[in-house]
């Protein structure tokens, strides 16, 4: 089967977190919104169309009869029916507890820019940002890391402490590379103290299912969206 991936073009978005986990597990799918003459008038009609289980927003997941919306959702689905996570009920739960977890932590990034509103511009919240922002790079950036820090102190390489990676690790990576787009001199400052967080960002860069990948058109750069680089939100 080959499924049908849902989500805006032009930013990477929570579609990130979907589409490592379908390219890392070498899964057939398209990116409908990006197919030549689609676009997102397409996507927005088609999220909208009556269906008896309609997704939200994006990204969401068409898999024969089933469309699978919620980030997490999509990838316990593709964990379970493509070996993206361990096979025992109770891993394949903490594999998806992790995904939550860093899920927290995507809407807390994305409300630094955006802490009163998400309709209104960044520009309108400036002041709001900046004390949000400075939240965040002092108390939370160093609270979610150190949970994942003692996660794998407990699991060696892999969170779920296997020998192999789940997509609970492409998306730790993915929040990484996001903080470090975003916060470059906080996570400069901090990552000396999350020695194996930063291990697992760079074992995941370096994992041959995602070379093909890395080196196409098809990864899309930072761009406005969850993780966006405002110098004055940054700081040590």
């Amino acid at each position: 089967m080959t499924y049908d991936l849902w989500y805006w073009d032009g930013i990477p978005g929570r579609g990130e977190f979907v589409r490592l986990a379908l390219e890392a597990g070498g899964i057939a799918y398209r990116e409908c919104a990006r197919e030549p003459g689609i676009g997102e008038d397409a996507l927005v009609k088609d999220m909208l169309s009556e269906r008896k289980h309609p997704p939200f927003a994006p990204p969401y997941l068409v898999a024969g009869k089933m469309v699978l919306a919620q980030t997490a959702n999509i990838l316990l689905f593709l964990g379970e029916k493509h070996g993206l996570a361990p096979g025992g009920a109770a891993e394949r739960l903490w594999v998806n507890q992790l995904q939550l977890t860093i899920a927290d932590m995507v809407t807390e990034a994305h409300d630094t820019h955006h802490p009163i509103s998400a309709s209104d511009y960044y520009e309108d919240q400036k002041k709001e940002a900046a004390r949000r922002a400075r939240g965040f790079r002092d108390e939370r950036i160093p609270k979610f890391l150190g949970y994942f820090e003692r996660v794998l102190a407990g699991a060696d390489a892999w969170l779920a402490a296997g020998e192999r990676w789940s997509y609970a690790d492409l998306s730790l990576f993915y929040l990484i590379d996001g903080l470090l787009h975003a916060f470059p001199r906080r996570m400069c400052s901090v990552a000396a103290q999350f020695p194996k967080v930063m291990a697992l960002h760079r074992r995941v860069a370096h994992l041959p299912e995602l070379q093909s990948y890395f080196s196409s058109g098809r990864r899309l750069p930072f761009a406005d969206g969850i993780f966006r680089h405002y110098p004055e939100l940054d700081g040590e």
